[in-house]
């Protein structure tokens, strides 16, 4: 009897292993299921009483190229050191005029504004020169991540409205690092407030 418990033991532990990975499985699939349904929502349904005030865009047609982004201090970073978060994102040369404050302002509010989801949300400037960055600036605006990218590669990468220009537009980029959605020239701010808060809503895990 004392042979065949010793016997038995190996099997017992491989079963259990085997039950331990399909209920760590489980517990990621139920995770994604938000996101997922989110997104199969908007793609896929696309329900007619759906009213968005940014324009919704195929991720499949913009994938995110290889930006070969730097850090202000040179050192090599990505978009992909965000993944998991929630991206504003808004580009332009680092001789940051009247618009672009004001795209950073209403940024910085627009996170303020989703309460305690807003630490779901990352803000990055995307410098498309090599000019220095007024240290006012950045210590105003605290808490955005700025990296620098060729201009060209931002180009043949995000999408525009007719007759604007890429450093005009606020997109978001979700966390799984998708493009998708662009909100117009001069944003109304309550309406782009209502459009995140119903993604980080949908997205909402747990």
């Amino acid at each position: 009897m004392e042979q065949t418990k010793k016997d038995l033991r190996p099997e017992l532990t491989e079963q259990q292993k085997k039950s331990g990975r399909i209920k760590m499985l489980l517990v990621l699939a139920i995770c994604a299921l938000p996101m997922a349904g989110s997104y199969f929502t908007y793609y896929v349904i696309k329900p007619t009483g759906r009213t968005n005030y940014g324009a919704l865009i195929d991720p499949r047609n913009y994938p995110i190229p290889a930006l070969e982004a730097r850090t202000l201090d040179g050192k090599p970073s990505g978009l992909e050191a965000y993944k998991g978060k929630w991206i504003m994102l808004q580009s332009g040369p680092a001789a940051c005029a009247d618009d672009c404050k004001k795209q950073m302002f209403a940024m910085r509010q627009l996170r303020l504004m989703q309460g305690k989801e807003m630490e779901r949300i990352e803000r990055v400037w995307l410098i498309t020169d090599a000019e220095p960055v007024d240290t006012m600036l950045i210590r105003e605006y605290d808490g955005m991540n700025i990296l620098r990218v060729k201009e060209s590669v931002l180009k043949a990468w995000l999408p525009v409205d007719a007759g604007t220009s890429a450093a005009e537009h606020i997109y978001l980029i979700d966390p799984l690092g998708n493009l998708m959605m662009r909100f117009p020239k001069n944003p109304d701010p309550a309406k782009v407030k209502t459009d995140m808060g119903k993604l980080l809503k949908a997205s909402a895990i747990g």
